[in-house]
């Protein structure tokens, strides 16, 4: 038992977590429920209590993150069906012109992964890479990485995707803070690590300039659904954004008339419902899309969206374990006084050793959010210091992605980056986008209320 050593614990449950994950190549669900229920033991919790811990602790966490993924994941299946991702890079590029291409990319890339997972989008835009790559005489890494550097941000910083909502959750802040500081936060990364770095590092690698182009790989552009692609992206963060705004304004006691309409209309679970609700409109009238396609697709989206899922509920497990059994205080008192840390930094620095070492962002935000959770629930932080230590997170998960991270197998596959090529330029740039993001996040600690 180690219940008076709780560091001890804790670091033996994420030792334990972490090699179930790389050495035994469980499920990140199965390590994550496992190496909750050794903790809970260790711990000295009693043995009939733990079975209700980790019920509830599931049922608190997935209230809303269970639907804002699914929704989430149909609303980007949507947008993938329709062309709209591809549609709004292609009228982006088509505004700055191909020299600046990168530039537009990056911002591109930032607003298509808010709704559409990365490794979703990378399939969808690659073709567009490679014409690019080859109308331009360069190689299509010119282009991607910047893209890559955009998508990586809003996967990690901004909800609604899956790896900030949940962080969120296990922290009781509302989305639009999250939303707010994972933005500032994230945004100078994404410029340091695609347009400027890899206008650096690119020409150093002697890539291959595309010497095939597909038919669908045209420089022509959809105007109509490029506009409605933004439209769509950004309805349910304004949504979001103008609700938390009207709760700052009139607090959240009392709401009437407008400010009642904006906090219903600014609920996450209500917008992202009704910009997915659109989505599928127009994939229905615009694309001719019939009942039958519309259930298919939204089926088939929901499929890896569970599996985020129970991987969050799982974090959540391990969060009520920490509460609890009252090992979370004692643990986060133990980190502050023994290193030192601030809570920011702490929180990057358990992030980015879970992300280093298995390779997944969301699996690496929700288990590190589960170790500080203690920390928040009696720090009494305000809404916004809480969105920054989301970002600390999301900083913390983009660090150096190589070879245990899919992500890297995937881009070094479809814009044929080798694998030492791929460790100067994508791990690197990922780095910058942690580090980056971690400096904004202490900067702005101390201005922020």
């Amino acid at each position: 038992m180690l219940a008076d050593h709780p560091l001890l614990a804790v670091t033996t449950a994420v030792i334990l977590l972490l090699a179930m994950i790389l050495w035994l190549r469980w499920q990140a669900f199965v390590a994550l429920l496992l190496s909750s229920l050794i903790f809970a033991v260790l711990v000295g919790m009693p043995l009939d209590a733990i079975p209700a811990t980790v019920v509830n602790g599931m049922g608190k966490t997935l209230g809303a993150v269970a639907t804002l993924v699914g929704l989430g994941a149909i609303f980007g299946a949507m947008l993938e069906r329709s062309g709209g991702a591809r549609a709004l890079a292609k009228w982006m590029i088509g505004i700055t012109g191909p020299k600046a291409a990168p530039w537009a990319l990056m911002v591109a890339g930032f607003l298509i992964s808010i709704p559409v997972f990365l490794d979703v989008a990378l399939v969808i835009l690659c073709p567009l890479l490679i014409a690019l790559g080859r109308s331009q005489k360069k190689p299509a890494y010119w282009f991607g990485l910047p893209l890559l550097a955009g998508l990586a941000v809003s996967h990690s910083f901004v909800p609604p995707t899956p790896g900030p909502v949940a962080v969120a959750e296990l922290f009781g802040v509302s989305l639009g803070p999250v939303i707010l500081m994972g933005t500032v936060c994230g945004l100078p990364g994404a410029i340091l690590a695609g347009p400027i770095f890899g206008r650096w590092i690119v020409p150093k690698l002697n890539l291959p300039v595309p010497d095939a182009v597909a038919e669908d790989e045209s420089m022509a552009f959809d105007r109509g659904m490029a506009w409605i692609t933004l439209a769509l992206i950004l309805a349910p963060i304004l949504l979001i954004l103008a609700g938390s705004a009207a709760d700052l304004q009139w607090g959240k006691e009392n709401r009437g008339g407008l400010h009642a309409a904006l906090a219903f209309a600014g609920h996450p679970v209500i917008a992202l419902l009704l910009t997915t609700l659109a989505a599928m409109a127009v994939l229905a009238f615009r694309e001719k899309a019939g009942k039958d396609e519309l259930q298919e697709l939204a089926t088939a989206a929901l499929g890896p969206a569970g599996i985020i899922i129970l991987v969050t509920g799982a974090g959540g497990v391990f969060k009520e374990v920490l509460v609890e059994s009252g090992a979370g205080k004692a643990m986060a008192a133990g980190l502050m006084e023994r290193f030192s840390l601030g809570p920011v930094v702490l929180a990057w620095f358990l992030s980015t050793v879970i992300r280093v070492s298995q390779g997944s962002a969301t699996v690496a935000m929700v288990a590190a959010a589960g170790l500080m959770a203690p920390i928040v629930e009696s720090a009494d932080l305000s809404p916004m210091k809480l969105g920054l230590l989301v970002a600390a997170i999301a900083a913390g998960a983009s660090t150096a992605s190589h070879v245990n991270d899919s992500g890297f197998w995937m881009i070094s596959r479809y814009l044929q980056v080798p694998e030492k090529q791929m460790l100067k330029s994508w791990t690197v740039a990922e780095t910058i986008i942690s580090l980056v993001g971690l400096g904004m996040a202490l900067l702005l600690w101390p201005l922020v209320k």
